[in-house]
């Protein structure tokens, strides 16, 4: 949330592998859902992290990524700052909204919005939508067929953030990889359908 501080994708890969060595994990298995995925997968193909298998849900894999509204704040991300509290506060709520089909609840609604607001949350959304390059999953997009472990993508039958027809194709260039669509569920498949994603998670790690 400060000023100057790199949270892009590349910088969250080499933390994640900073993470599993502190915590001295040995070939863990992953879950990872949107940037995560992206982490996850330069993680391991980049820095070697070792992982006992990985599941992938609605992950920022595949070119092209990110939607016109989430170009348009990239490439102005200091003007958005500048919009007053009030603006900003329903241009997130809207946004994350948006992220799931069936409508969140209240509760977890203001909880997610929470952290994007006030001095420090409003210029910390933007600066790291700003900072969001599609470089970062171009590095590794062509390596995916070097993932030789098992793997479990997840997608949200009714994801309007990234297509379920991404999943299908991240699907076919993972050698290894079974696609699940999870049905009447949006991009946050874990607040639209807990229990169906719940249970295919477990299903997969045991």
């Amino acid at each position: 949330m400060s000023e100057g501080q790199d949270v892009s994708l590349a910088a969250q890969g080499r933390v994640f592998v900073e993470l599993l060595e502190h915590w001295g994990l040995d070939e863990p298995s992953v879950v990872a859902h949107d940037f995560g995925g992206a982490v996850a997968l330069r993680a391991h193909l980049l820095h070697g992290a070792p992982y006992r298998r990985l599941a992938l849900v609605d992950p920022v894999a595949l070119a092209p990524w990110g939607s016109p509204f989430f170009r348009l704040v990239g490439a102005n991300a200091e003007v958005f700052e500048q919009l007053p509290p009030a603006l900003h506060g329903a241009l997130v709520r809207e946004y994350v909204t948006s992220a799931s089909h069936k409508g969140l609840h209240p509760a977890t609604l203001d909880a997610l919005v929470a952290p994007w607001l006030g001095d420090a949350g409003q210029p910390a959304f933007y600066r790291q939508i700003a900072q969001a390059d599609q470089r970062h999953t171009d590095d590794v997009q062509g390596r995916y067929r070097e993932l030789d472990l098992p793997v479990l993508i997840c997608w949200g039958a009714e994801d309007t953030w990234i297509p379920p027809a991404k999943g299908r194709e991240l699907a076919g260039l993972v050698p290894r990889a079974r696609l699940q669509t999870v049905e009447r569920a949006g991009h946050l498949v874990q607040e639209d359908a807990p229990a169906e994603l719940t249970a295919a998670l477990t299903a997969f790690l045991s």
